[in-house]
Order: structure tokens, then sequence, then C-alpha cells
């Protein structure tokens, strides 16, 4: 990146519009109920934590819902009152979502990983100095006394002394402000902040809304792939949208072709595997590669500990998932399998190990594994 480009926006997947341009959330009409219910009948909660996996729809719901509080007009309940409002929509063209829009609404305090002190790369943490201008932010009168809003994107992201910050604000909300808290994995988090929210909790998405919202973000799915992008992204859109614009799928078919080979390693099909994650500027893909290689271990153990066949994500998977992971012995020693690989890939990028080897070495562990298994 050159010294005088902008840096990326930490809470955007790159290619993809970010959540607060996204129209229509699909698959979570629940949890916006819920918290519709929670508004009409006076109990908003102060702070409200959003969780579930990532890259399914947390944080185009926290836009969402910061959008709906600042454009609805607060009841005076007065005769004259207009009527609870049944769905969250908010007209785009309002003020109020052209300004967020904008990142201009002056009632809302966006909070995620600021620059670094030399403003060359994005920090890895949110500090403790971020929180405290949020603080000071809400310290401040609001310019017509309503109702202020604020998104931490992602809370999951702070390091110890900002996450004891946010505890105290937590403690002593001020008044009139809604705090909407993203979070990836709370159970990661101080019990304190957890107790202080409440939690709107995300699922993973159905194929026919996980279509929808890859293709309202510029993704292109066919519906004969719906099935398998669903069941390699794990229902998130933000990994289907990376799937997508790396021939996730492509590859996962590549990998269960090799690996129907096992115990037997084609050897030429893992090398030319291993070239291509090793290829210049293929980092991306070397990542790719090395999940699709875990989930397809995952697969292999869950089906030798229940015997229940997934549905397939790459043709005749079926049928090599019942023949390397036969029984619960298998289950297990490809679940320790994929741990160890797991390990050995972060270490290996942190190191700078040469892709290619690093992956063909991964690939020969899986066929050492394999061949264990046969002799038994």
């Amino acid at each position: 990146m050159a010294a005088t480009d902008p840096l990326p926006e930490p809470d955007r997947l790159e290619g993809a519009p970010h959540p607060r341009e996204t129209r229509v959330l699909f698959g979570h009409a629940a949890q916006e109920t819920e918290f519709l219910r929670a508004f009409t009948s006076g109990r908003l909660h102060h702070a409200w934590m959003l969780t579930g996996p990532k890259g399914v729809g947390k944080a185009t719901l926290a836009w969402r819902l910061a959008r709906f509080l600042l454009a609805t007009p607060v009841d005076d309940g007065g005769m004259f009152a207009a009527p609870p409002p049944d769905t969250l929509d908010i007209d785009p063209a309002s003020p109020v979502a052209r300004r967020l829009l904008q990142l201009a609404e002056p009632r809302h305090f966006l909070l995620r990983r600021a620059p670094n002190d030399k403003e060359t790369a994005l920090s890895q943490v949110i500090s403790v100095d971020e929180v405290r201008k949020m603080k000071s932010f809400f310290a401040l009168t609001a310019a017509d006394g309503g109702r202020r809003t604020a998104i931490i994107d992602a809370v999951d992201e702070m390091n110890p002394a900002a996450a004891n910050a946010l505890l105290k604000l937590l403690e002593e909300p001020p008044p009139n402000v809604t705090l909407f808290l993203i979070a990836h994995q709370p159970a990661r988090l101080l019990p304190t902040i957890r107790s202080r929210c409440r939690e709107l909790r995300l699922t993973p998405l159905a194929p026919q809304d996980l279509a929808d919202a890859l293709t309202q973000a510029g993704g292109d799915i066919a519906p004969e792939d719906r099935a398998a992008l669903a069941e390699l992204s794990g229902g998130s859109v933000g990994e289907a949208f990376r799937l997508t614009n790396l021939d996730g799928l492509k590859l996962y078919t590549a990998l269960t072709r090799l690996f129907a080979t096992l115990p037997r390693l084609d050897r030429p099909q893992a090398l030319a595997l291993a070239d291509l994650a090793g290829a210049r500027g293929a980092a991306e893909t070397f990542d790719l590669i090395v999940t699709l290689i875990d989930l397809f271990l995952a697969r292999l153990a869950r089906f030798g500990a229940t015997g229940q066949t997934p549905p397939e994500a790459a043709p005749n998977e079926a049928q090599l998932l019942a023949r390397l992971a036969p029984h619960p012995h298998a289950a297990r020693a490809w679940a320790e399998l994929a741990q160890s690989l797991s390990a050995r890939a972060r270490r290996g990028k942190a190191v700078n190990l040469d892709p290619a080897a690093l992956l063909m070495d991964m690939l020969l562990k899986v066929d050492e594994t394999a061949g264990s298994l046969a002799l038994r």
C-alpha cells in the first residue's frame, strides 16, 4: 500500500459494501422483532450485544437498529403521537440515513480500530484512548436532546484497558444512549460486560438467505452451488464472499479429489496444489486452502463420531467421508490432526516458511494419518 493510499475501513470486508451501506438484512427477522418489541413496550435496554459467527450480519443489524432509533421521533405521549412502529425500515432518503451513510451523524459514535501512531496501518486492537473518545462524545449534550447511539465493532478487539473503560460506561450509562456491541466470541469477554448487555444472537444463514445476501453484496452464486457454499461458509455471508472471490468451491473440489487418493497421496496433484498456494501474491489462496483442509478434517471427524452424512460440498464427498472415517477412533485421529495442522500453519506463517513447502508438509501429514488408519 502506498503511503498516500487511504487506510481500509477495519470493519469492511474487502470488495464488499460496508454494513452501513447494506439496504436489506436477510435471515434475522426474529432478532429484529425482539428488538422492536422491547422498543415499543418501553423496555429498551441501554446496551445490546450482537453475537454469532463472523459474517452473518451482526454489523448490518447494528447499523439498522441505530438508524431506526435515530430516525424515529421520541414519543411525547400526547394524543396526537404517531402509532408505534411495526418495522425497523427507515427511508434511505431520510436525513438521518444519509448522514449515517456519510459517517456524519452528530448523535452517533462508531468505535473501531484506529490507525497506528504513524497512520501507516491500522492498529491491531481497540485502545483505551478510543473508548475515552466515545465517553467524551457522550459527555456532550445532544443537539436536540434526543437519542444517541454507538456501535462498537468489534468488542472482541479491545485490549484489557479498553474493556475496563467500556465496563465503567456500561455500569453508568449516559442518558438516552443505546450501545450496540458486536461480539464474534462473547465467551472471551469479561463476564461483567456480558451481564450488562442484552443479547441478540444471530445464527448462520440458510442457503437461500445466504444467496440473497451474497447477491446484494455484489457476489454471484449459481443455484446449484447454494447448498455447497452454505456448507463451506457455515452460513456466513463474509466467508461466502471470500469463497466466491477466490474460487473456493473449485479449490474444495480439488482437495477432495486429492484426498480421494489417500492413503497413497497423488504427489503430482499435491505438488500442483502446493505450487498454486505458494505462487507470488497468493497469500489469500494459501490461507483459504489451509481453512478448507481444516474444514474437511472437521467434517471427517464429525462423520466418524456421529455417522451422519452432511450435505455434500463437493462431488462424491459423502463416499469419501465414509471411507476415511468409518469409526469413532478415526474421528479422534482426524480431530487431533486438525488441531496439529492448525498450530503448524500458524507457526509456519509466523516464521515466514515457504507457503508451498508448508502446505506440502501438511498434505503429507494427512496422508500419514490416512495410512495409519488403513492399517487398523
